[in-house]
């Protein structure tokens, strides 16, 4: 199902993309002299600078504003690690957070939907984030954690601190990003602390959780320590979480704005799956990936130097289309689709798996409890700062039951 048309005024949502295909359309690599960056724009520039690990670095330590609280964080935090270190802390992550794991949390998601879509039963408008797409992920990952589920409201703040983005513009300098980084120091601080004291509460008494895991796996006679788990706890936490929220309130927004789309995955369920990978093509949650140049090298025609702070941009390589046919169209039943909003190569995004699955029972449910879900007024949206993450902070619906 195919819709070209979006319905009534332009939103932000719809604005970003036209200004990453505009980007792309000047060139696959340019210089952004206002941020001081290169940015990487097409679908085969980027797939070829986050395969190699070698050439473009993950860590940006050397080239981005440092802070004390963060270093500690850093610690776990593969998603900024190079070979070895990220290969050895990844594989180690792999024996506990397993593919039988996720798969294994179907039962336990839907239940978890089932009595946060209870709370709402009586209404017939409400906010789909504070309703759904925030609370599910979290009670899912911190039940995955053996970390009190209760206190998603505390895990709540420290992401809305975290990617609030309020101390930055939509296009941020490393002044910007040093301000910001002081700002939320406080929070990191809390959020490390916090995290510390769960794994030695979970090393000192074992359960059947994700941490516990963690603490047993073995790699070579090596295992992590207290301060490496505290980055990769935090990171699935928080990190994790705010991915499918923003995928939920993205694919609410996206339907509704394509007329029959929403009609046509009721009429046909199986093709959910492939709405959310359209929907993750059409407005990737974190559209650039950093890195940084190890090398001189030649990109696109431009010569690049060593020690170069370069962006991969995904929501332009999701729409370039030498890629994808008919690229700016949103079509729910594109297959194949080889977006690259979860990355690619060997920082491929860990929670992908957990993220997909969550979104298809979230929305499946939503259109078996609802015979109609629609956005009533787009005024009353309330959106994420795009610097930081694509998705909204509010989303109110009104809702009709069979």
């Amino acid at each position: 199902m195919i819709s070209k048309q979006p319905t009534g005024e332009r939103l932000l949502l719809e604005e970003l993309p036209d200004r990453w295909r505009g980007l792309r359309e000047a060139g696959s690599v340019r210089y952004d002299e206002t941020q001081g960056v290169w940015q990487v724009l097409d679908h085969e520039s980027v797939a070829t600078v986050l395969a190699d690990p070698v050439t473009y670095s993950s860590d940006l330590s050397a080239l981005t504003p440092t802070q004390a609280d963060f270093e500690t964080f850093r610690q776990g935090n593969f998603v900024g690690m190079d070979p070895p270190a990220h290969r050895r802390l990844r594989t180690l992550v792999s024996q506990a957070f397993t593919p039988r794991v996720v798969q294994g949390l179907g039962p336990r998601i839907e239940a978890v939907c089932a009595r946060l879509l209870d709370a709402v039963a009586d209404r017939d408008r409400f906010d789909l984030v504070d309703t759904l797409a925030y609370p599910l992920p979290i009670i899912v990952i911190a039940e995955l954690l053996g970390i009190p589920a209760g206190e998603h409201r505390l895990f709540q703040e420290w992401a809305g601190v975290l990617f609030g983005g309020d101390q930055l513009g939509e296009a941020p300098d490393m002044a910007d990003l040093e301000r910001a980084l002081e700002a939320i120091a406080p929070t990191v601080r809390e959020m490390n602390g916090y995290m510390l004291e769960h794994i030695r509460a979970r090393r000192a008494d074992p359960g059947d959780d994700l941490t516990s895991r963690l603490i047993a796996a073995e790699v070579d006679g090596v295992r992590l320590r207290d301060q490496e788990m505290v980055g990769f706890v935090a990171l699935l936490l928080v990190a994790g979480h705010i991915t499918t929220t923003a995928l939920l309130g993205n694919a609410v927004v996206a339907f509704d704005r394509h007329p029959g789309t929403d009609a046509a995955l009721r009429a046909d369920p199986a093709r959910i799956p492939a709405a959310v990978e359209e929907v993750l093509r059409w407005l990737p949650p974190f559209p650039e990936l950093g890195r940084r140049v190890t090398r001189p090298v030649v990109l696109g025609g431009h010569e690049i130097p060593a020690d170069t702070l370069l962006m991969a941009h995904l929501g332009a390589a999701n729409r370039d289309p030498a890629r994808f046919a008919a690229p700016d169209d949103f079509d729910v039943t594109r297959s194949p689709n080889p977006h690259l909003t979860f990355g690619h190569g060997i920082h491929f995004c860990f929670g992908a798996p957990l993220a997909r699955l969550e979104a298809r029972i979230a929305l499946r449910m939503l259109h078996e409890r609802f015979r109609m879900l629609v956005i009533p007024s787009y005024e009353d949206i309330a959106y994420q700062n795009p610097a930081v993450i694509v998705g909204v902070r509010q989303l109110p619906v009104e809702v009709g039951r069979p």
